[in-house]
């Protein structure tokens, strides 16, 4: 089996199960054919400099670029005109278009590493970002993100977390920080019975609960593995281990090894919740909505989008296009890539 590598356009769905049945490019952009960053940094700089901005050029190019393209044009932009076009996106643009613009131009790893700083800046830790991201990547992705957090804020993340956040969460977030999940495709029946037995004897069986057997388990071992594990541990224990979670755990830590549970079942379900959470009630929670978009529309956005159909019975696209408008509108509708 190929290893997993987060390249946009790879072949090979990284959160691949085995009920997927759906490998190669799940993802909604791709790389554009007869490329030429040289003419696309060109189109860009006209697109900026004219009076008033082209945002429909703007749009059209860094959405149908994949972002290992959109990095040639960062690089070719820099050489052509000894400017950063991240630093004239900002200044040209404004508000929820301009964050989501940047995001595109971003490489994935500093993407995920600025939105884990985010969600853990100012006076409250926005845990169910922290919790969302360090569970739907791979262990290549986080340690990728860990040497880019790195980079950007010459701290490390886990020194981050360990300040922001506490107990049992915390040394779980760690464990995730780490990418020390097993990647491997293959399930070991064995395993799965043995780990099923180590959970049910620290949570339903024992009075009090021992968290870390849970914090061990469910942060190291592969989701397939995992999901075997569950099946298992519906026989031993006749519950399904999120009852058993919900029973045995809470707060934060019970939030995250819930979502563990989830993406091991299902990451694009997951998403879709996520998605539906941030597009319904009163405000768009568009901090959750461009990182959702941007992260995912080379891996998975497809599958995201009929799990978003299936939940809601309405499209992720107007969704999108109900709660939100203008330009950012029209970007999130092109990342989108069709209305299903």
């Amino acid at each position: 089996m190929t290893p997993v590598v987060w390249l946009p356009g790879q072949k090979q769905c990284p959160h691949l199960r085995e009920d997927c049945g759906k490998v190669g490019h799940r993802g909604t952009v791709r790389d554009y054919p007869g490329f030429s960053p040289s003419v696309d940094a060109e189109a860009i700089r006209k697109a900026i400099r004219g009076i008033g901005t082209d945002e429909k050029t703007l749009i059209s190019i860094l959405t149908e670029r994949s972002n290992a393209q959109r990095q040639l044009i960062v690089k070719e932009y820099q050489a052509a005109y000894e400017k950063k076009l991240k630093d004239d996106l900002k200044s040209d643009l404004s508000g929820h278009f301009e964050h989501l613009m940047v995001a595109l131009v971003t490489p994935p790893a500093v993407f995920d590493a600025k939105q884990l700083k985010k969600s853990m800046k100012g006076a409250g830790t926005d845990e169910d970002a922290l919790i969302e991201i360090l569970t739907t990547r791979t262990s290549r992705q986080m340690k990728e993100i860990s040497q880019a957090y790195y980079t950007v804020y010459k701290k490390s993340l886990g020194d981050d977390i360990s300040s922001e956040t506490s107990g049992d969460f915390r040394k779980a977030l760690l464990t995730l920080a780490d990418g020390r999940r097993d990647e491997s495709l293959k399930v070991d029946e064995q395993l799965a019975k043995k780990d099923a037995q180590i959970l049910y004897n620290a949570g339903e069986k024992k009075w009090g609960t021992d968290e870390d057997k849970f914090t061990e388990i469910l942060c190291l071992r592969s989701f397939p593995q995992l999901k075997r594990t569950f099946d298992e541990y519906r026989n031993i224990s006749q519950k399904d281990i999120e009852d058993s979670i919900k029973g045995e755990l809470s707060g934060h830590f019970e939030d995250l090894l819930l979502a563990i549970v989830h993406c091991a079942r299902n990451i694009p379900a997951f998403l879709a919740e996520r998605l539906h959470r941030a597009l319904k009630g009163a405000g768009t929670d568009e901090f959750t909505l461009n990182r959702i978009m941007v992260s995912r529309s080379e891996i998975d956005l497809l599958d995201i989008r009929a799990e978003f159909k299936k939940r809601c019975g309405y499209s992720l696209y107007s969704a999108i296009k109900s709660d939100t408008s203008g330009d950012y509108e029209a970007t999130l509708l092109k990342l989108c890539g069709g209305d299903d």
